[in-house]
């Protein structure tokens, strides 16, 4: 994927639905406990590149290990769509779980190896 775009989308059963602006540049395949459970691959934005669109009522947290990632799911569907979270400077961000993009191909995106399990 080249170039930033605007994208769409939400978790399974359409009730959290969400816009972005990203070019997908850096997607992660991170080992940790989480992600390995949940088949996560998230990109970062910046929180003025992702607007929740619909859901915002639906949303329930989970937090773990260092509590300091608040992952958002559906209470209905139960999947995890994004996290709330700070980058070591302090400036917050959005992990967007990119499989939650509509019409994404995960097979045609570059996954970057993280290596969660040992931080």
């Amino acid at each position: 994927m080249t170039g930033r775009r605007v994208m769409t989308g939400g978790c399974h059963c359409g009730q959290v639905r969400f816009e972005c602006t990203s070019d997908l540049a850096m997607v992660t395949a991170c080992n940790c406990s989480i992600c390995t459970k949940k088949g996560l691959h998230f990109t970062f934005l910046p929180p003025n590149s992702f607007q929740l669109r619909a859901g915002a009522e639906s949303l329930k947290s989970y937090l773990f290990n260092t509590r300091t990632i608040n992952h958002q799911l559906c209470g209905e569907c139960g999947v995890d769509v994004f996290a709330r979270g700070s980058r070591g400077d302090g400036s917050e961000v959005i992990a967007l779980n990119v499989a939650c993009i509509d019409g994404i191909d995960l097979a045609q995106l570059t996954m970057t190896p993280v290596d969660g399990r040992n931080r």
